[in-house]
C-alpha cells in the first residue's frame, strides 16, 4: 500500500479545523481540511467572547483564516462533505461525496454540535438574531432586556434561573407543564422569575427582533429576545463510527491534547467540549495540532513515546 497523501485530515472548517491547520502548516505538515460549509453559527450576526474579534460576523471570521491558510502551501481547503471515515493500517481513509476516496497518518474530527431548535412557528427569522441558545454568547447584547427562557423541567428552571445575571426581568416558559416540585418554583420566586406553563402557539416579532410569546391561553408576553436550552447533538456519525466514547452530555469523551482511546484519532472543539466558545474550540484544534506534530516526529524520527516533560 503505497503511504498516506497527507500526514493529517482535519474534518470540519470551523475555529477548532482551521486552528489545527494553521498549526500543522506552520510545522510543515500535509493538511487537507474538508468542509461543507454549514457552521453551526451560521445564522448568528455576530460572533463574541473571541479576543480581538468581539463581535465579527461569523463568515467574516472564516474568510480570515482561510485566507491566512493560504500562506501555507501544505495546507489545502476543500469544500466537501466527509461522508465516511475508517481506520486502516497506515492510520485512516475518508471517503468524501464523490466517492474520492483520501488517506492520511492522522485524522482530527472538528465536526461540531447541532442545537435541537424548539419547533416554534415564527423562530426561523428570529434564530441568531433575539433568539439564542447560548446566554455566553449573545447575552450581553440583550442586557437589562426582557427576556424569555425555554426549556422544560429543573433543566429550564435552572437556565432561567441563569438568565438573571443579564436581566432582572426573566419570564420562564416552560410550553407545558414545568414539572417542578414546590421547593423549584421558591427558587425562581426569591429570584424573580415569572413562570407560563401555557402552550406557546408562536413568537412574533419583525426584522429579526423578537416582540411578543403567544400562548394557547392567557395573554400574550412582551419579550425582546429567547434564550432556549432544548439539547444537542453530534454534528457527525463519524465519532460513534470510529469507536469513540461518549459523556452522559452526548460529548466525545477525550483525554489531555484531545486525545480519543483510537490511535491517531483526535477530536476538539464544540464535539468534545462544555465550553462550547470559538475561542475555547480554536484553542483546542491548535492544541490538538501540537499532538499530532509531536506524535508523527515521534514516528519519523523513531524516537520512545513521550515522557513526562519531554518536548516532544
Amino acid at each position: 500500500m503505497s503511504p498516506p497523501a497527507y500526514d493529517c485530515i482535519v474534518v470540519g472548517g470551523g475555529p477548532a479545523g482551521l486552528s489545527a491547520a494553521l498549526v500543522l502548516g506552520r510545522a510543515r505538515r500535509r493538511v487537507l481540511v474538508c468542509d461543507e460549509g454549514r457552521p453551526r453559527n451560521r445564522h448568528s450576526a455576530e460572533m463574541h467572547g473571541f479576543l480581538t474579534r468581539d463581535g465579527i460576523a461569523p463568515d467574516r471570521f472564516l474568510a480570515l483564516a482561510r485566507a491566512e491558510l493560504g500562506r501555507y502551501p501544505e495546507v489545502e481547503l476543500r469544500r466537501v462533505r466527509v461522508e465516511d471515515a475508517e481506520a486502516v493500517e497506515s492510520g485512516f481513509e475518508v471517503r468524501i461525496e464523490g466517492g474520492v476516496r483520501c488517506r492520511s497518518r492522522t485524522l482530527l474530527l472538528a465536526t461540531g454540535m447541532v442545537d435541537e431548535i424548539p419547533a416554534l412557528e415564527g423562530i426561523e427569522p428570529l434564530y441568531g438574531r433575539s433568539v439564542h441558545h447560548c446566554p455566553y454568547c449573545d447575552g450581553w447584547e440583550h442586557r437589562d432586556e426582557p427576556l424569555a427562557a425555554y426549556g422544560r423541567g429543573e433543566k429550564g428552571a435552572n437556565f432561567a434561573l441563569t438568565l438573571t445575571r443579564w436581566s432582572r426581568d426573566v419570564v420562564w416558559c416552560s410550553d407545558g407543564p414545568a414539572g417542578l416540585e414546590p421547593a423549584g418554583r421558591e427558587r425562581l420566586l426569591e429570584r424573580g422569575v415569572a413562570l407560563r406553563e401555557e402552550r406557546i402557539v408562536r413568537l412574533e416579532g419583525r426584522d429579526g427582533r423578537l416582540e411578543r410569546v403567544v400562548f394557547e391561553r392567557g395573554p400574550a408576553l412582551e419579550r425582546r429576545a429567547l434564550f432556549f436550552t432544548t439539547g444537542q447533538r453530534q454534528a457527525s456519525p463519524l465519532p460513534a463510527k470510529l469507536g469513540c466514547a461518549f459523556t452522559e452530555r452526548g460529548a466525545v469523551a477525550t483525554g489531555s491534547a484531545e486525545r480519543t482511546p483510537v490511535p491517531g484519532l483526535y477530536v476538539a472543539g464544540d464535539a468534545s467540549k462544555d465550553a462550547q466558545l470559538a475561542i475555547v474550540a480554536a484553542a483546542e484544534g491548535a492544541e490538538a495540532a501540537v499532538a499530532i506534530d509531536r506524535a508523527l516526529t515521534r514516528e519519523d524520527l523513531a524516537l520512545p513515546l513521550q515522557q513526562a516533560g519531554a518536548p516532544l
